[in-house]
């Protein structure tokens, strides 16, 4: 009898030590940063720059648009999006390109990638423009064989489209739970989008998912869209 009872008592003292701690000690890792700037002083110059390259996008596009009014009724260019040929090389983006590659070499280190042993180029740059009568869009996609991309807006206002940011990681979408507030950006959130104005500049890792949500042709959009690439110098042949 006296040995129950011992027992009892003693699983009684386990049960009562056991329990939840009062504070917990956060910490975050595998983080994805968004980086965002306001710049106009290059708005003007590259928007007279930029509107050769959508004309001369909108000529080529012409006869597909045209065939398809033909066919089916005349939406004029709705669901369009004007692309540019590249921008790399014209002179009149080379302030934008050196302000852009500088800035994104400063950024993988601020990630804390050694980047002695790599030299940075921006691989891709061009602008574009969404259809006058609505229905530009991208779709979900990232930047292959890339390291930080990025946006320059040259016009845009809050009747127009804008970017949609999502989460890199497949695991944590898969599992997703109801979130309590989707007004709110927590770490329910799947997604985040920016308003974006002439002059606002964006840059993000190549891999994180984005997208343009449906402009709805009210006013201009146009902005320039470009990817940055950290090559080794030993492929360059650089000490």
């Amino acid at each position: 009898m006296k040995k129950k009872k011992a027992k009892a008592k003693k699983q009684k003292v386990k049960k009562e030590v056991v329990g939840y701690p009062q504070q917990l000690q956060l910490e975050e890792f595998f983080k994805c940063p968004i980086w965002f700037a306001d710049e106009p002083k290059f708005v003007d110059d590259l928007n007279k720059a930029s509107d050769k390259y959508i004309e001369a996008s909108k000529k080529t596009l012409k006869p597909a648009i045209d065939k398809r009014n033909k066919k089916f009724g005349d939406k004029g260019d709705m669901g369009h999006v004007f692309h540019s040929t590249t921008l790399i090389g014209d002179p009149n983006f080379k302030q934008l390109q050196d302000y852009i590659g500088a800035t994104a070499h400063n950024l993988l280190g601020e990630m804390g990638f050694d980047m002695s042993g790599h030299q940075l180029f921006t691989t891709e740059m061009w602008v574009q423009e969404f259809a006058k009568k609505g229905g530009g869009h991208h779709t979900l996609h990232t930047h292959w064989n890339g390291h930080i991309s990025g946006f320059y807006f040259l016009k845009a206002d809050e009747s127009t489209s804008l970017p949609m940011f999502e989460d890199p990681r497949p695991g944590n979408v898969m599992n997703l739970l109801p979130e309590k507030d989707k007004t709110k950006v927590t770490y329910a959130s799947s997604a985040v989008n920016y308003q974006v104005k002439p002059g606002r500049m964006i840059f993000f890792p190549s891999y994180l998912p984005h997208q343009y949500i449906v402009d709805m042709g009210y006013n201009p959009f146009r902005f320039i869209h470009w990817n940055c690439q950290a090559i080794p110098k030993g492929v360059l042949n650089v000490v």
